[in-house]
């Protein structure tokens, strides 16, 4: 079927990136390899790698698989968070709370934790960037030192970062973003927050794109709580030029989404995420399972970011072994039940089907197509 490209009524993230449709596949750390990037662009989408637990040589591996496959933009995702030392008496509060849970699984609490494992963009990630030249480069939390930000915009990569407020969008923006990407609250994984720590005030996606739009030049990408045509839609009118999807790629066939994640995304509703930092120490939306049911969604006694995931890390495995998610970041968006277990390509063409079909009705009659 060929697609009417004329449903798209801003293509300036189409043109910018040089992709055919504006849906961006989100990042997602953990869930997330080479295998969808290739899925997503070959499919006509940005196809997005999260680098942030990745080693520089694991990066380095991901995007040669990627550039075998598939001669197409792509995405390069990372980290820019502040690294703080452990804070040992933290940390053994925060394990204390936990010594139940390891007397339930036969763990030792006196074994020291692992460490937290996610890397914010520094002098190494940016000799990737330079060294292979992706077509995009994105960053959560803010945005790395201004010297790094000037060799990724040298090397020929657009900029992309996220906002949850307009005062992140405006910074963003003045501090070199070539796009922004407006989180609204109902978004899955980490906050992008980084101008504030206070979550109570964060804005859903409907308020926030067309504010966002109001307050930049650069065009901007709608992102939480889009899993299908009518999210897009509405993204459209609200004056995005582009969607970032995450949550309806998880089922996809080319994710790395656990089998235990698989399930408990399948069977969730809509009101059984929230907002938790028990897993790392930043707020991110994930589903309720029994720490969150124990420990309450948010706690002051978390370790700072990431250090918070090393006192889970023998808890989670332990009960994943035993097939259960109770210490494991299940994270998802709040419009989990509109994702179907598909290929992404198949995801994809579904979306832009669908998005054609209701602009289609929406002039009257059926857009050109040919079978």
């Amino acid at each position: 079927m060929l697609v009417d490209m004329n449903i798209w009524p801003d293509s300036r993230i189409n043109q910018l990136f040089d992709i055919e449709y504006p849906i961006i596949q989100a990042p997602m750390a953990g869930s997330n390899d080479a295998d969808l990037v290739i899925a997503v662009s070959k499919a006509g989408g940005l196809g997005s790698l999260p680098c942030a637990l990745l080693s520089p040589e694991k990066i380095r591996d991901e995007i040669k698989r990627i550039r075998s496959q598939v001669d197409r933009p792509f995405n390069l995702n990372f980290f820019c968070h502040k690294q703080t030392a452990p804070d040992a008496a933290k940390e053994s509060v925060w394990k204390d709370s936990l010594r139940t849970y390891y007397g339930e699984l036969g763990l030792d609490p006196q074994v020291p934790s692992p460490m937290g494992t996610r890397h914010p963009f520094d002098d190494e990630s940016c000799r990737i960037v330079e060294e292979f030249k992706p077509a995009v480069v994105s960053f959560h939390f803010g945005l790395p030192e201004e010297r790094l930000v000037a060799r990724v915009k040298a090397a020929g990569c657009q900029v992309m970062s996220s906002a949850t407020t307009v005062e992140e969008a405006i910074w963003l923006e003045k501090h070199g973003c070539d796009a922004i990407i407006a989180q609204g609250f109902e978004a899955g994984g980490h906050r992008g927050i980084f101008l504030s720590r206070d979550i109570e005030n964060q804005v859903g996606t409907i308020a926030l794109v067309p504010q966002v739009v109001d307050a930049v030049q650069v065009p901007v990408i709608a992102s939480g709580g889009i899993a299908d045509a009518r999210g897009i839609l509405a993204a459209f009118a609200l004056g995005a030029a582009a969607v970032q999807i995450g949550t309806a790629f998880l089922l996809a066939t080319e994710a790395r989404t656990s089998a235990i994640h698989r399930r408990s995304l399948q069977s969730t509703r809509d009101n059984q995420t929230v907002l938790t930092n028990l897993f790392t120490g930043r707020p991110a939306r994930g589903i309720v399972n029994r720490l969150i049911q124990d420990q309450g969604a948010l706690s002051d006694q978390v370790p700072e970011f990431p250090h918070a995931a090393g006192a889970l890390m023998p808890l989670r495995l332990a009960a994943e072994a035993q097939g259960r998610g109770d210490f494991s970041p299940l994270w998802s968006g709040q419009a989990a039940r509109l994702a179907k277990e598909l290929p992404a390509a198949d995801i994809i063409k579904a979306l832009v089907a669908d998005v054609q079909s209701r602009v289609g009705r929406g002039r009257g009659g059926d857009c050109d197509r040919t079978q």
